[in-house]
């Protein structure tokens, strides 16, 4: 249970981000509100209000750069994207819990002979069903969570100086939170429990041959490893357009961010660095963007390939299987909890059976959870059917879409600098929500600056001053970041 400094901390980081947005940039307070309060405030720590969606952390951080970027910084926020798809997408996917909780009205219960139960109890479990008030409460979760940072950075992320301060916030925090990191490695996790007073996890799952995993104040190891991923990939880019005589310093950082990632001992986030940093090297803005919009779209296409039963689940396994036994043996488990829940998310596929555990499978024996639910994919499909699935991981996709369609429109200068790398990880990102659930906050502030340069490129278009002119022949103006609006 969280101690009184959790709170003390959690309810104080809007002070903390006003003066970030007195003494910083806009870009640069904007991102560190999000970043920062993701890796120092404390985690599954909350107030639960009645009817509106808990009050954590992400929350906190979320409203306090919205009302700070409106009144301290005196920036209007639109409320809907420029495009007409990610119109339709974003209203979707805030209001996907309507036809969802409408569907589900239904009482469940389970009687299972074996169950464990007090001594008042019936040896039965019931879940409610889902009554129409309760749409203030999912909706509202999923405004204040990922649709208010996503229209916030789309705002004060719209220049080339909001990506490069967004990449910079991945870099300084990564390097920063290596420090607690390896200290956990070396002595086991157990930051937060000093700091906060509890342990967000199973400790056990942070255990690894000798030595232990990090989570410091993430609420998984494998979200840190992730985080110290994109962290890698940020470095990589900021790197490439760096000087030469400024640019080992850079290296040196990517190195360190590398190590500290295979220290992590998270195989599937060693395997996305060890193929996309080299990438971010390797290719233009362009090739990073077409990287990415292939892991977009196996991420879109795998629900439906996985209900076929196209997916080769047994040569998969079986060539991790040839890397490590324990790997292959944990994405075993996986596979086979997520045949168990998507045969579950079938019977209801549309709108599927919403909260409250409803989405969840439970054992005719002793009523105990009989699957675990891993990935964001399954977790969503079966909470919100295919219309959740379309609308979240469509509304993802959307920015990658567009900033591919429309990148002949952009300049070669600082238009379209760092947009491939954004379109990169947040490719990566979706493709991991197959295995994982680390929706993590700056997820949306990649997705909105992107979908910020997409537009912006459709706005230069139609200001050219000829209409065979291209983009490439007008003057490059020097970009003074977004216009403030009163």
């Amino acid at each position: 249970m969280p101690n009184p400094i959790a709170y003390l901390v959690l309810f104080s980081w809007p002070l903390v981000a006003w003066i970030m947005y007195k003494r910083m940039p806009l870009e640069r307070a904007f991102v560190w509100t999000i970043i920062g309060g993701y890796l120092l405030l404390p985690p599954r720590t909350e107030v639960d209000l009645p009817l509106l969606p808990p009050i954590d952390k992400l929350v906190i951080a979320n409203l306090s750069a919205f009302f700070l970027t409106i009144f301290v910084a005196k920036v209007k926020i639109a409320f809907l994207p420029r495009s007409g798809l990610a119109k339709i997408l974003l209203i979707a996917f805030v209001f996907m819990t309507v036809p969802t909780i409408l569907t589900n009205g239904d009482t469940i219960i389970i009687d299972a002979p074996f169950m464990e139960v007090g001594p008042f109890e019936a040896a039965i479990r019931v879940i409610p069903g889902l009554v129409p008030r309760e749409v203030i409460s999912f909706s509202g979760a999923l405004v204040l969570i990922h649709a208010l940072p996503f229209l916030t950075a789309r705002t004060v992320l719209a220049s080339e100086t909001g990506r490069r301060e967004l990449l910079r916030a991945l870099m300084i925090g990564g390097l920063i939170y290596t420090i607690p990191a390896v200290f956990e490695i070396r002595f086991s996790p157990q930051l937060n429990i000093w700091i906060y007073g509890f342990f967000q996890h199973d400790f056990i799952q942070m255990i690894r041959g000798s030595t232990y995993r990090p989570i410091v104040f993430l609420p998984h190891a494998l979200w840190l490893a992730f985080f110290f991923v994109s962290a890698a990939l940020a470095t990589a880019s900021l790197a490439r357009v760096q000087p030469k005589g400024t640019r080992h310093k850079y290296i040196y950082a990517l190195l360190w961010l590398m190590l500290v990632v295979i220290a992590s001992k998270s195989m599937a986030s060693a395997t996305y660095m060890l193929l996309l940093v080299p990438a971010i090297f390797l290719f233009s803005e362009a090739g990073r963007m077409r990287i990415g919009l292939i892991f977009v779209v196996l991420a879109l296409a795998y629900p439906a390939l996985r209900n076929a039963g196209i997916i080769p689940l047994d040569d998969i396994i079986g060539f991790i299987n040839q890397i490590s036994g324990d790997r292959a043996q944990s994405l075993e488990f996986r596979f086979e909890n997520e045949e168990i829940l998507l045969q579950h998310a079938n019977e209801r596929r549309l709108f599927g059976w919403g909260g409250w555990g409803r989405n969840l499978v439970f054992s005719e024996w002793d009523g105990s959870q009989a699957a675990v639910t891993d990935g964001r994919w399954i977790f969503i499909f079966g909470t919100y059917g295919i219309f959740g699935f379309i609308a979240e991981f469509g509304l993802l996709a959307v920015p990658v879409f567009l900033i591919w369609l429309r990148r002949k429109r952009l300049g070669e200068g600082d238009n379209l600098t760092h947009t491939g790398t954004l379109a990169l990880m947040l490719g990566i990102t979706m493709f991991d929500l197959l295995l994982n659930a680390a929706i993590v906050p700056y997820i949306w502030l990649i997705a909105g600056a992107l979908i910020a340069a997409a537009e912006k490129s459709v706005a230069v278009a139609q200001k050219a001053p000829e209409v065979h002119q291209s983009v490439l022949d007008i003057k490059p103006v020097k970009d003074e970041g977004p216009r403030t609006v009163i």
